[in-house]
């Protein structure tokens, strides 16, 4: 199994571009990240010191937008598997 070795957070440019390219509000990318609402997400994007965006939280933005329901459902059962508890909303 590879694991990332050196990891670059995106730049706050490259994550507004991205925000944009989606057409997606703030409370959008903040479900995609897993933060609480779009006050989080620009922590992320603005502001005097600005927040890195971690590698887990980049992997988790990107699998849900790469990868189908039933492949991510495959994830979230190995997750239970492991032993978490977790519900889905719509």
């Amino acid at each position: 199994m590879k694991k990332i070795t050196r990891y670059t957070p995106p730049s706050t440019n490259s994550l507004t571009s991205f925000k944009r390219e989606l057409d997606m509000t703030g409370n959008q990318m903040a479900d995609l990240a897993g933060l609480a609402d779009g006050r989080q997400w620009r922590k992320y994007t603005g502001g005097a010191t600005p927040r890195e965006l971690s590698a887990q939280m980049l992997f988790m933005l990107a699998a849900r937008l790469t990868l189908s329901d039933a492949e991510l459902e495959a994830v979230y059962a190995k997750m239970r598997e492991i032993g978490a508890e977790i519900e889905l909303g719509d």
